[in-house]
């Protein structure tokens, strides 16, 4: 298992600024970090990917469309500059060496019809994605498409939906993502979602209800970490966090209350929780064995 930290916690931009908060993660004992690329920069994401290199940090990379660029809007204009977009920013997560791209960049985030998807707009979607996962597959970067909760999109918001959809896309470089937080929200039975995701599933966002510190909430945790065990999950455990730090942020995840102490805390409880959780299913013995009894003095038995 590899454990990461999602930057917008701290930024929606890399600055040298944020070298110093890298430097720390690394030495709390995180594997990577999750970087936001919605600057469309190639120079400056090769140049922080060497400064990666030096911290010693992994990297996955998470982005969005909007308006602008929605990759299922009934003009075609506007799907395609979604599609450009796309492939733009699998450039630059190449530049950087993120190995997986996550998000809801199916649709625009934020965006509403006020009623559920057409046919059509499904369909765009996902021709849409085609030529994205192809190139995604030249970049050697690996899709992870992200379902969001009903208050924020609408085109994906489940995993029955999200599966139907990289089935349709039927490219191995279109793949999908589980996120705890449009989980809890969206989801009736969480090992069921779990396990019907688990044979698309690349990546994993670790994220409390309310957006704070993992394991100090309600998502169900236990189930969780009891499934992703289950189903053999093996990738990285990403803790998605927000908080006051960023206003275009705030407005979009309408974080009005501060839900930690600090920043660093809430990167060194999460990972000792997340470390913590994985650590109880290694211990657990398959079912059916019983555990040895030793005797005392020789060891003998």
């Amino acid at each position: 298992m590899k454990y990461g930290m999602n930057l917008l916690l701290w930024t929606d931009t890399l600055k040298d600024e944020l070298i110093p908060v890298l430097k720390q993660l690394k030495k709390m004992g995180y594997d990577g970090v999750e970087l936001p690329i919605f600057e469309l920069d190639e120079q400056k994401y090769a140049r922080w990917g060497k400064i990666l290199d030096d911290v010693g940090l992994g990297r996955t990379a998470v982005t969005v469309r909007g308006g602008d660029d929605n990759p299922i809007d009934p003009r075609a204009a506007v799907r395609a500059k979604g599609v450009e977009n796309n492939k733009r920013t699998l450039d630059c997560c190449h530049a950087v060496g993120a190995t997986v791209l996550v998000g809801p960049y199916h649709s625009a985030i934020g965006q509403f019809s006020g009623q559920g998807p057409t046919d059509d707009e499904f369909n765009w979607g996902v021709d849409s994605m085609r030529p994205v996962a192809e190139h995604a597959q030249q970049a050697g970067v690996m899709l992870g498409v992200e379902y969001l909760n009903r208050f924020e999109t609408y085109l994906l918001t489940s995993v029955a939906q999200t599966v139907k959809f990289v089935k349709a896309v039927k490219h191995p470089y279109c793949r999908m993502m589980y996120d705890t937080f449009h989980a809890n929200i969206e989801e009736k039975n969480i090992p069921d979602a779990i396990r019907a995701a688990s044979k698309h599933m690349v990546h994993v966002h670790i994220s409390e209800n309310d957006r704070g510190t993992p394991g100090t909430g309600h998502v169900d945790w236990a189930d969780t970490f009891d499934t992703l065990k289950e189903v053999g999950y093996d990738g990285w455990l990403m803790i998605e966090a927000f908080g006051l730090a960023l206003p275009a942020l705030v407005a979009a995840t309408k974080i009005w209350r501060r839900m930690y102490k600090s920043e660093m805390q809430l990167s060194k409880d999460g990972l000792e929780f997340m470390k913590s959780e994985w650590a109880k299913r290694q211990r657990k013995r398959p079912a059916g064995k019983k555990a040895v009894k030793k005797t005392g003095g020789s060891g003998k038995r």
